[in-house]
């Protein structure tokens, strides 16, 4: 049997966890606990807190209803804590509401015209595929966590300086 427990957090209970640095500068390395970046983050406020050249995961806080989205390329959402239902909508002119050569999520100023392509339903480890050209809504009854994996785009917010580990962890 194994000494390690895994323990699953949420916005409601985590715990911070860190990066050991043996020889080296905790600064070197990206580290930032989801569950804490929404806690600490406005509602629907897509901060990064991965990336890889141009790709980035994004935290979500999930709270009331989003803003709507549109987006050229397919992204996915992952349900971290809770209960988040998105709607989809297949809009009259894709091209016209999203550059089809752009990157990333872009905030619509208005609900999409279009035809509504059905709503899903994510709680805790569900997965959905945002598909490209189609725009999307996300809304929680109760505060929920979102990871999406995307394009850095005009919608990701980087805040590396207050999210990441920077010094090191006191000694136990």
């Amino acid at each position: 049997m194994s000494e390690y427990k895994t323990v699953f957090g949420g916005l409601n209970d985590f715990t911070p966890g860190g990066v050991d640095a043996i020889d080296d500068n905790p600064k070197n390395y990206v580290f930032s606990n989801v569950f804490d970046v929404a806690s600490r983050s406005a509602p629907y406020e897509r901060v990064a807190v991965g990336k890889n050249l141009e790709y980035v995961i994004e935290v979500l806080r999930a709270e009331g209803q989003s803003p709507w989205y549109a987006c050229a390329h397919d992204e996915f959402a992952l349900c971290m804590d809770g209960e988040v239902e998105i709607h989809l909508v297949k809009p009259d002119d894709a091209d016209v509401l999203v550059d089809p050569d752009s990157e990333g999520a872009v905030v619509l100023d208005e609900v999409p015209d279009g035809r509504k392509m059905g709503r899903i339903v994510l709680r805790r480890g569900h997965q959905a595929l945002l598909p490209g050209g189609a725009a999307y809504r996300f809304e929680a009854g109760a505060p929920a966590v979102i990871l999406t994996q995307t394009i850095q785009g005009p919608a990701t917010v980087e805040r590396w300086a207050e999210i990441c580990q920077s010094e090191s962890r006191p000694a136990a």
